[in-house]
């Protein structure tokens, strides 16, 4: 598995080591990750993607197990993605007051020769 705008490959056994031997360092590499890819981010999508980072964050403090985390930052992020105003909603182009793709095309057919 690959980070984002990175080519080292992410390791996990690496961080989980981290995570069980020293909790703080892991957090502090773990916020100096996501902020590095929050500033890589264009302009208009920093605010957004740190209100969307803190609603996780929220999440992870709030939640009795981590497992319980999980499953309401999967339900947050799957709202965001299906809602109405979501991120399909906006590739599909129905979102914002535009107007949805086209729904139909024409079928070419490619014979083989």
């Amino acid at each position: 598995m690959y980070i984002a705008n990175n080519t080292a490959p992410f390791d996990f056994d690496g961080w989980a080591e981290l995570a069980r031997s020293d909790p703080d360092a892991f957090e502090v590499k773990r916020k100096n990750i996501l902020e590095d890819a929050i500033r890589q981010a264009s302009p208009q999508r920093r605010q957004r993607l740190r209100c969307l980072q803190w609603q996780l964050d929220q999440i992870r403090y709030t939640s009795r197990t981590p497992l319980a985390a999980c499953l309401r930052m999967q339900r947050l992020l799957w709202e965001k993605l299906t809602g109405e105003a979501g991120l399909l909603a906006s590739l599909l182009g129905t979102a914002d007051g535009m107007r949805p793709l086209r729904r139909n095309a024409t079928i070419l057919n490619f014979r083989r020769r």
